[in-house]
């Protein structure tokens, strides 16, 4: 799928995707809608004779210092067989604690224990699927002052300890670089051969009115 557009599906489109056939090289996914049997998973998969697939997980928390959810990673791993997708990938975030789960991506600070935590939990992930996995690089509305690494050095470090690919999302560059005060082209640094994709999308602007 080198040099191909996709689009992300979303469960209000499937009838109209199963009907018309737009033309697309891959739908992407969301890997937790998909987890247990559904009318909706029968209709992706009758989907996969007219496109590939891209499975992307927002609920494996990979930055998790308590470790992966072996439940979940299990259920990620049979969609995966279950839908032989072209690319799987997750984002460079954590959301559980306590065998809670928060309903964000929550950011990381960039250092050395935090990418030993990442590296470790990304091993485990591509051991479970038997294939390479993709991070997607965050939107980030806040630093750490105790990062010893910019964003870029630190997903560069994680691809090359790890072997994972990069999952390179423009906007969210433009939100952390606007936000955290940084060079856009500061993740032009990172090594090329191993993006696997990039996500292109908008974001919305709030003016923030002031307080009376």
């Amino acid at each position: 799928m080198t040099g191909v557009a996709g689009i992300g599906l979303r469960a209000p489109h499937l009838a109209e995707i199963a009907h018309d056939k737009p033309a697309a090289a891959f739908l992407e996914i969301h890997a937790e809608n998909y987890l247990a049997a559904s009318p909706a998973l029968q209709a992706i998969e009758r989907l996969r004779t007219d496109y590939a697939f891209s499975i992307h997980a927002v609920g494996l928390s990979l930055g998790s210092v308590e470790g992966l959810d072996s439940a979940h990673l299990g259920r990620v791993a049979a969609l995966v067989k279950r839908l032989q997708p072209a690319h799987v990938s997750d984002h460079l975030s954590w959301s559980v604690t306590g065998g809670r789960y928060l309903n964000d991506l929550l950011p990381l600070p960039y250092t050395e224990e935090a990418l030993e935590v990442v590296v470790h939990n990304i091993d485990r992930v591509q051991q479970a699927l038997g294939r390479q996995v993709s991070i997607e690089n965050p939107s980030c509305y806040l630093g750490f002052a105790h990062s010893t690494m910019s964003e870029p050095e630190f997903l560069a470090e994680l691809a090359r300890r790890s072997g994972c690919g990069l999952l390179l999302d423009a906007n969210n560059i433009h939100v952390t670089a606007h936000n955290l005060r940084l060079d856009r082209r500061d993740w032009l640094a990172l090594p090329a051969d191993a993006i696997t994709e990039y996500h292109l999308a908008g974001h919305a602007v709030n003016d923030v009115l002031p307080a009376r």
